[in-house]
Parts: structure tokens; sequence; C-alpha cells
């Protein structure tokens, strides 16, 4: 499965036959407190609408009392007003290992004075489905981890990225916006990663998409798609998951 898959997976029944029913969640109490997580961990959400509307984002609110969920937005953004006119728009997101999708109805666009939102009706079902093939992490602050890069426009420019999220098929990396700006389409090559002391490898990147999740963010999320590991850097990047993923459930625990 390619790193940060934000397309939905296709839930057209066949014969009357729901092929996703034992991934499916109805129960109101679940659903809510998987809303609450996104929120609280400030996961990326990927909307998707027909004719390749994509607009990255995250959940800003939860109301229970009303049943609406309240979505990070930015007026600038060209897909925002296409996602609001839409009668079909499917969410996709993902908590570590699961790949959570579900529909969002009654999709409208608040404006304050300062800041807008978009608003969405609490989804009723969800999706789960259980990433076999390629687990997410987000890095752990404390270990520092980077990419070393060249900019491909700029070469004696060498970027230090943050590495927010890892798999073996991908990465996301934010771009602070006082550094040279990365277009979607660019395969970077021989990009040094830095993730902790003991998992340090070369890898060529292809950026797939860049999006602002905050409305005060001052930088960009790439997402990227890692090509040509070697076996060496693809055992140390999996232990490096293994690993990040029992810290953090050790401190959700804790």
């Amino acid at each position: 499965m390619a790193f940060m898959d934000t397309q939905p997976a296709p839930m057209d029944a066949l014969e009357g036959i729901d092929p996703y029913a034992a991934f499916r969640i109805e129960s109101p109490r679940e659903v809510l407190a998987l809303m609450r997580q996104l929120m609280e961990t400030a996961t990326p959400i990927h909307m998707n609408a027909p004719g390749g509307v994509s607009f990255a984002t995250a959940i800003w609110t939860v109301d229970s009392a009303s049943q609406r969920l309240a979505f990070q937005a930015e007026l600038t953004n060209p897909h925002l007003q296409a996602l609001v006119e839409s009668d079909e728009v499917t969410a996709v997101s993902y908590l570590d290992a699961v790949k959570l999708q579900f529909d969002l109805n009654h999709l409208m666009l608040v404006r304050g004075a300062k800041s807008c939102a978009l608003q969405a009706q609490m989804p009723r079902r969800l999706y789960r489905f259980q990433r076999r093939q390629s687990y997410r992490v987000r890095t752990l602050e404390r270990s520092s981890p980077v990419a070393l890069l060249r900019h491909p426009a700029l070469p004696d420019i060498q970027l230090s990225l943050r590495v927010l999220d890892v798999s073996i098929g991908g990465c996301a990396l934010w771009l602070p916006e006082d550094m040279p700006p990365l277009a979607a389409g660019l395969t970077l090559h021989n990009v040094r990663f830095e993730l902790d002391p003991d998992t340090r490898f070369n890898a060529t990147l292809h950026v797939h998409h860049i999006s602002s999740i905050q409305p005060n963010a001052r930088g960009a999320r790439l997402g990227c798609e890692l090509v040509k590991l070697d076996g060496n850097a693809e055992r140390s990047l999996q232990r490096y998951i293994d690993q990040t993923q029992k810290r953090r459930r050790l401190l959700t625990v804790g």
C-alpha cells in the first residue's frame, strides 16, 4: 500500500452484500470516541470529493450535544468551496496502524472575525481498516528526527526538515515558511534520514502533496513516498517504527 493513501476505499455493495461489514462501526459511543481521539492528537484528515477535489485539515472541535464536528479551514484553499458544494464528501485519516474512513454530511463553511471553519454532521458510521503492510507512526519529538536534503533548485542550500510521521512506505515532513518552497511532484534524491542515534539511512523521496493543517501554522506539511530503500535501511526503519509504537503505547498508559 502506498504511504498516505488518502483516497477512500470503494464502499459499493456487491449484490446487496456489504463486503466491508466486518470493518464497520455504528456505535455512537465508539464513533464519538474516535472523533475525539482524532481531535486530541491533531491527526491530519483528508477530505475527498468527486472530480479529484482533496482538502487536508484536522478536527477543531467535537460537539457531542449537537452532534457536529468543526474542522480547521483556510479561505485561500482553492478546493474549499468545491467541498462545501459537493453532495459526496469522504474523510480518510490514520491512527497509527489503522485507517479510518467516514462520510461527511451537511458540510458548511462558518466564518468568524479572524478565522473560519468547516462544520459537518457527526458521522453515523465509520470504517476501520488495519494496515498490515505499512504501519505509520508519529515520531517522538525528543529524538529530533530530521530529513537532510539539498534543495533541487538551490543545491547550495541544505534543508533540515522535521519528520512528523513515518512508515516503510513514506513520511510526512514539516517545511517552515522561512525555507525555500518545494512543489508537489518533485523527486528528491539522496535524502539523509536521522530519526534517532540508531536509525540513519539515505533514501529517495517523491513529494505527493503539500498542505497546511492548522490555520495559524507557519509552514507546510509535505506528504512523501519513500522509494529505493535498500534492505539495511528498510530493516532499520522497521525497528524504529516498532519501537516508536511501543513507546507511544507506554506513554498512553502512563
